[in-house]
């Protein structure tokens, strides 16, 4: 096998970067699921950020006071494009949050769940893919 193989380390360190990615911030979500307090706040601005392809992202900023009685105001880790009727400013919301770090939370309904799996399923079908790739090459050679 020439230096070409040396190129499939592209899409493996792609997808066990993605791979990585997605399973972190699932791990995340499960962790605060079985741990985290609950609270109630209210949506008290967005914070906007620019995509690559030059679109606005919109990420919604929560309030609450947790248990302990001190004022948490972060912001959501996820954005979107335009801003859902549910989490416009002066909504309220329910949030899941670690009592030891109340900046790791997530609102619920805007977690992002479905955005991790897509990361930990293509980073699994990239690495897969490349792996088997290089196995059948090594076979055949």
């Amino acid at each position: 096998m020439g230096p070409e193989w040396l190129f499939s380390l592209i899409p493996l360190t792609l997808g066990l970067g993605f791979l990585a990615f997605g399973v972190s911030g699932l791990r995340h979500l499960s962790s605060l699921r079985r741990e985290g307090a609950i609270a109630v706040g209210r949506i008290v601005r967005h914070k906007t950020s620019e995509g690559s392809e030059g679109g606005t992202f919109y990420h919604p900023v929560a309030a609450w006071t947790s248990r302990d009685g001190r004022a948490c105001e972060h912001t959501s880790r996820f954005g979107r494009g335009k801003v859902p009727k549910a989490f416009r400013v002066g909504a309220s919301v329910t949030v899941r949050y670690d009592p030891e770090k109340p900046s790791r939370f997530f609102i619920v309904g805007m977690d992002g769940k479905v955005l991790d799996q897509l990361f930990t399923v293509l980073g699994s079908l990239l690495a897969a893919g490349t792996v088997t790739v290089l196995l059948v090459r090594l076979v055949t050679l």
